[in-house]
């Protein structure tokens, strides 16, 4: 049976990486559904923000990238990509949507009409309602068709999938982690102060949309959409929080993180953004979803980074030490190990985790010494 994805996906298993990905299937989808301008993303799969990297065509400047952004958390719209996320078809064009009165929504009153749009298409890349990233198609003439929204909804899964695997990075040299830096946004949303920790974790974020400020340095857009998510959940917007992981170009992973502060009176204050390492904590749920792995699954592979033997993995979770042994070769073969120790260098030292702390910066008070050494051997 021929695959209807093919035309479009052809060649796209060999792409290096997520921009690479975007940038062939935007090449060979405009063959299929022609379209004016574009904006492909990467999204966090547990918050659904944007994040690193983003593919914008042809649409304007830098400043228009930022305001689609503000328009989408901030204001009134129709088919947010929070409610694509959960829908049963997750695409869908503006057009159908508004009745052909596409002015309903404020993101096309305030950008996309100025910019000459006729109609958006857009979708989310997701697995069941994890979603991987996002897309939205332009035209500057007529209405996108139903049978080319059910192209794009086809190829949300596949893509997804597609992402997920781009989401197991190469291996990285350690190199020395950095604190966490802070950077400050007024109500305005004008960024006011930033401190030098800060500054280093710019310099090392991918190339993309961003946006020169008075501080003297450029905002990618994936960490002023972190802030206006926390703008968005402080006036009721969002639930989801306002959080995304970032790979850097030196292959560490970073967390962004942004909430907003209340000033005197209760009036609304700065919104607060922290940019610091990522804990295994943060990354866990993205090596899990990076190699299909099951909740259980997981855990028993943290339980081995751990230096858990089968007996104690049994004990732990409350399960048989013959179950136990089926989940580590379902992870074997995952993750394409045959080891212990070949398991734990591919999810965690050499990939997913930051550099490890010394023996002294590890011990806490009533672990014993034996206990700490024996977690740091088998990290």
């Amino acid at each position: 049976m021929t695959d209807p994805h093919r035309p479009v996906l052809s060649n796209t298993e060999r792409a290096a990486d997520a921009l690479e990905l975007f940038t062939r299937t935007s090449a060979r989808l405009r063959r299929r559904v022609p379209f004016h301008s574009a904006v492909w993303t990467a999204a966090d799969p547990e918050t659904g923000l944007i994040t690193a990297p983003m593919l914008v065509e042809n649409l304007g400047t830098g400043e228009n990238c930022a305001t689609y952004w503000e328009s989408e958390l901030l204001e009134e719209n129709v088919l947010p990509f929070r409610d694509l996320a959960r829908a049963p078809v997750p695409a869908a064009g503006l057009r159908v949507a508004t009745g052909d009165l596409p002015a309903r929504s404020a993101r096309f009153r305030r950008l996309l009409l100025g910019q000459g749009v006729h109609d958006e298409l857009r979708a989310v890349l997701r697995i069941g309602d994890r979603p991987w990233g996002m897309v939205s198609l332009f035209r500057t003439t007529h209405a996108f068709h139903p049978d080319e929204v059910a192209v794009l909804a086809d190829l949300s899964r596949p893509m997804a999938e597609r992402l997920r695997r781009l989401a197991r990075p190469p291996e990285a040299a350690a190199t020395e982690a950095p604190a966490p830096g802070l950077i400050l946004f007024d109500t305005s949303g004008e960024a006011v102060s930033i401190s030098d920790v800060a500054r280093h974790h710019l310099a090392v974020l991918p190339a993309g949309p961003s946006f020169p400020s008075s501080l003297g340095v450029n905002l990618p857009i994936w960490v002023i959409g972190t802030a206006l998510q926390a703008r968005a959940i402080a006036d009721g917007r969002a639930d989801a929080g306002a959080r995304i992981r970032i790979r850097t170009t030196e292959g560490r992973w970073l967390v962004c993180h942004a909430s907003a502060l209340t000033g005197a009176g209760g009036h609304p204050g700065p919104v607060a953004v922290v940019i610091e390492p990522a804990t295994p904590a943060d990354i866990a749920v993205l090596v899990a979803e990076a190699y299909d792995l099951t909740p259980r699954e997981l855990q028993v592979t943290q339980l081995i980074a751990r230096g858990l033997n089968t007996a104690e993995i049994a004990e732990t979770l409350f399960i048989s030490p013959h179950t136990v042994r089926d989940h580590v070769k379902t992870i074997f073969t995952k993750t394409r190990v045959s080891t212990r120790g070949s398991l734990v260098a591919r999810l965690f030292t050499d990939h997913y985790w930051p550099a490890l702390p010394k023996p002294s910066e590890v011990h806490r008070p009533g672990l014993p010494t034996a206990q700490v050494r024996s977690q740091v051997r088998h990290i």
